[in-house]
């Protein structure tokens, strides 16, 4: 079986040789960590001297970022092996550690000031590679501690992903999966992997019991992940109370400088076009032949089309669709193809979902799958390897300080390869079913990652404000919020598609509510991709070489301005109107083949 050839698994010994190595990396760094001490208050001392200590605090930081790597990678290979989890957990405790030791630095840089700091660097040229970083710190220092203050914090490191790592170990390793048995006499395990896979099958009566089983055996679990996610957002409430943010999301935003009216903008314009989310929905409905659409219709095809993608042949279809973005690219993708840079299929105990890894700068991204041979798989290993590319092009671009990206310009990069492979699938559709294939899919896209994410946001920011105003939240009570936000959404109220009780769970099953206002950056980013991939393919190198330069600006600058710069201002409306739009345009080309169809019959 594919799943067990070795050459569909990825290859950890690019970042160390053996887990031996990793100890001794491991116990290098520890020793390290006492060198730090010797840079306390020396950071203002002279220009040679803040070079020497930031040379020492980022090197270590960037072989901690490799160990830590490492140890996440091989847990997620197999979330049931006790030892790689102590190794996970080792090398958190050891960024504890790092964070706490570097304690003074900010402090000391805000202390230093604005001019000084200038006349350092004009001082010395090779501080040039820390200007960003340095700047940024004196940004932010309304919201920075003293020493002792930002040692406090660095330790409450300690417990920060305690919420998180319960809900992985539960959903992928301890939860007691259902089996259920399909009309077709298949019996099928549904665990999470399984579901994702399964949740399309034609047949409806299938769908309504994988849903009736699968929300089920959530539900069982439903107080449990309160508490969970509870934790998670007063987790994030003492971080922001602690650095004087006026909220959870002044707080999360502030990271990366990226303005309030994004948040805002994306909310009102999401709420603004839920009639354009219902056509959609109507649409699909007429073309399924189901008078009452229900929860457990969004996500079979609109057309039946009997196609299978292998691994081999997914790979073929992104490296074609990539092409726009040329050869170099090209090529660095098909070498990480053959280089063992993925884990491609599901395993019991491996972590579910699809993920481009953190940065192992000097090394090369990894990307993990759960790959099942459909569509929806080859869009997956797309959107990964535009993370990775992303990843690979800003390492090779930037020096370690500046070469790690923000989230919220990361997913532009993987939707635009969404994009562009969509764009392949419609040329190369042979009929109208193929057609009406891919152009479902394109709207079953737009759906997910703009208004689903979108209702995410939502919900994630209601909550936050809830807790920020004294309330406690039960499991019971995130279920009657998220209900509410999916029967708005999907149009409950108007007749357009039925939400029953026992799905308004669902945000239990969400890793990315651990996440701490993650979630908007996909609807943000699919919006900007789209009008970075409508230029790469109408206007060619030009544009390409626009697009590319996005990619390895990595972390230079905020990225809310290296999108703006590049015609990507996301505090606008503009990027949302011109996704709903091609929304309205998908949908016209449908119905009007629905209708040609109609007319010939």
């Amino acid at each position: 079986m594919l799943q067990d050839d070795v050459s569909y698994r990825w290859n950890l010994e690019d970042i160390y040789p053996s887990e031996e190595a990793w100890e001794h990396a491991m116990a290098d760094l520890d020793h390290k960590l006492n060198s730090l001490e010797g840079c306390r208050g020396q950071l203002g001392s002279s220009a040679q001297e803040l070079k020497r200590c930031l040379d020492t605090i980022y090197g270590i930081s960037k072989q901690l970022r490799r160990v830590s790597a490492y140890a996440a990678l091989l847990s997620d290979e197999d979330t049931r092996n006790a030892h790689a989890l102590e190794m996970r957990q080792s090398a958190e405790l050891l960024t504890t550690r790092f964070s706490q030791a570097t304690s003074y630095v900010k402090p000391e840089i805000i202390a230093i000031g604005r001019d000084r700091l200038e006349s350092f660097l004009a001082e010395e040229p090779a501080l040039g590679i820390y200007r960003f970083p340095l700047t940024e710190m004196l940004r932010q220092a309304p919201h920075t501690l003293g020493e002792d203050g930002e040692k406090l914090v660095a330790t409450a490191g300690l417990m920060a992903d305690a919420p998180s790592t319960v809900y992985s170990i539960l959903s992928n390793a301890e939860i007691p999966w259902p089996e259920i048995e399909l009309s077709d006499g298949t019996s099928v395990r549904l665990d999470q992997a399984a579901y994702s896979r399964v949740r399309a099958v034609p047949q409806r009566e299938d769908r309504r019991r994988i849903f009736e089983a699968f929300w089920t055996t959530w539900k069982g679990y439903q107080q449990t992940c309160g508490v969970t996610l509870y934790s998670g957002i007063k987790r994030d409430l003492f971080y922001a109370q602690a650095r004087r943010y006026d909220s959870c999301l002044a707080a999360a935003l502030d990271d990366d400088n990226i303005p309030p009216a994004v948040y805002t903008t994306l909310l009102d314009m999401a709420n603004a076009n839920l009639a354009t989310l219902h056509r959609y929905f109507r649409l699909r409905g007429r073309m399924l032949g189901i008078g009452e659409l229900r929860y457990f219709d969004i996500y079979p095809p609109l057309v039946h089309a009997d196609l299978d993608f292998p691994i081999e042949e997914g790979k073929r279809l992104v490296l074609e669709a990539i092409e726009p973005l040329g050869p170099d690219y090209v090529s660095t993708v098909r070498h990480g193809f053959a280089n063992r840079w993925m884990d491609v299929f599901p395993r019991p105990g491996k972590r579910s979902g699809a993920y481009s890894s953190e940065p192992v700068y000097g090394v090369h991204p990894y990307v993990l799958l759960n790959y099942n041979n459909d569509y929806e798989s080859v869009s997956t290993l797309a959107h990964e390897w535009g993370h990775s590319m992303h990843t690979f092009l800003a390492n090779a671009a930037q020096p370690y300080p500046t070469a790690d990206y923000s989230i919220f310009v990361a997913e532009v990069a993987s939707t635009f390869n969404e994009a562009l492979l969509l764009d392949l699938m419609l040329k190369n559709a042979q009929d109208d079913t193929s057609r009406l294939y891919y152009l479902g899919t394109a709207l079953e896209g737009l759906r997910g990652t703009f208004f689903r994410q979108t209702m995410f946001a939502e919900f994630e920011l209601e909550i936050h404000r809830l807790v920020e105003n004294g309330e406690a939240l039960s499991g019971e009570r995130f279920s009657t919020i998220y209900g509410d936000l999916l029967r708005k959404y999907h149009g409950h109220d108007e007749g357009v598609l039925t939400i029953d009780d026992l799905y308004t769970v669902e945000w239990a099953y969400i890793p990315h509510f651990y996440y701490n206002f993650y979630v908007y950056q996909y609807a943000t980013s699919i919006a900007a991709s789209s009008l970075f991939a409508e230029r790469v393919l109408e206007e060619g190198a030009g544009a390409r070489d626009d697009y590319l330069a996005v990619l390895k600006a990595g972390g230079s600058q905020d990225p809310y301005t290296i999108l703006a710069s590049a015609g990507a201002d996301l505090a606008t409306p503009a990027p949302y109107e011109a996704l709903i739009r091609r929304m309205n345009t998908i949908m016209d080309q449908i119905e009007a083949i629905l209708d040609r169809q109609a007319g010939t019959d």
